[in-house]
């Protein structure tokens, strides 16, 4: 920490605190603390920025997922298998993390975040309330599908994760935006753990950077989770469409900027 200004350690300190209130209301906090990390250490290697994400993340993502179960109660029966595929899909995605360059994906990112913001705005009554697609052990077998598809997305690269949590629990299995952020972060705590229980054996965690995040995570996630539950679902689903909007811009920009 020594090597660090007051002027980076205010800049830390803000992105993690806004990181961790996006991420406990619809997710997507990477688009903020990733970017942070990248600017602040540019000398530092992917996979290192990587999981000191995930560090500061898991930080955020475990008081926001308590503080949801907390006020919404959401079902665990749907809850549990969807975070342990989760956790199982993003332990495989950090196995391979550092061989596969993310350039690779903003293309299929950007694709996918178009349709997923599409579909929400065309759809006005999309998550307003819950009303289950599937039920028993169909219902099960594709929450843990998303967990693992999801989760090995997060283990590889992670940014906008939580986002394409929530859609797909919303567009796929039905929930409103409310509940379904609220499983989400469940879900999103367990993609964290996934990639540390890789990670930090590798010794690739920058600690003292990461820990910091991770206290203004726990502001943000506290805050931002009391915030979504009081406002309900028309505010997650807005918060969802800008937060969706901003990858839009953030990954075209990215991966039209190198052509221009």
């Amino acid at each position: 920490m020594s090597e660090v200004s007051l002027t980076l350690l205010l800049f830390l300190v803000l992105a993690g605190f806004t990181a961790g209130w996006v991420d406990a209301v619809v997710g997507g906090g990477g688009l903020v603390q990733l970017p942070a990390l990248l600017i602040g250490f540019p000398g530092a290697t992917p996979v290192q920025i990587l999981a000191t994400n995930k560090l500061g993340s898991i930080c955020g993502t475990t008081t926001s997922a308590v503080t949801y179960y907390r006020r919404v109660r959401p079902d665990l029966r749907t809850a549990l298998p969807l975070a342990a595929a989760a956790l199982a899909g993003s332990a495989c995605g950090a196995l391979v993390a550092s061989r596969i360059p993310g350039e690779a994906f903003d293309p299929i990112i950007l694709v996918v975040l178009v349709a997923v913001g599409a579909y929400t705005l065309l759809k006005p009554d999309l998550g307003s309330i819950s009303a289950l697609r599937f039920s028993g052990r169909s219902h099960v077998a594709v929450a843990g599908v998303v967990g693992f598809s999801l989760g090995a997305y997060d283990g590889v690269l992670g940014p906008g994760t939580g986002s394409f949590l929530v859609f797909a629990l919303v567009g796929l299995l039905g929930y409103g935006f409310l509940q379904a952020s609220a499983k989400a972060k469940i879900a999103n705590f367990a993609t964290n753990l996934g990639a540390l229980l890789v990670f930090v054996p590798q010794g690739v965690v920058m600690w003292q950077i990461g820990l910091l995040m991770g206290v203004c995570n726990v502001a943000g996630g506290y805050l931002g989770a009391r915030t979504a539950v009081a406002k309900g679902s028309a505010f997650v689903r807005v918060v969802f469409v800008t937060v969706v909007g901003a990858f839009i811009l953030k990954i075209g920009y990215d991966t039209l900027a190198p052509l221009l």
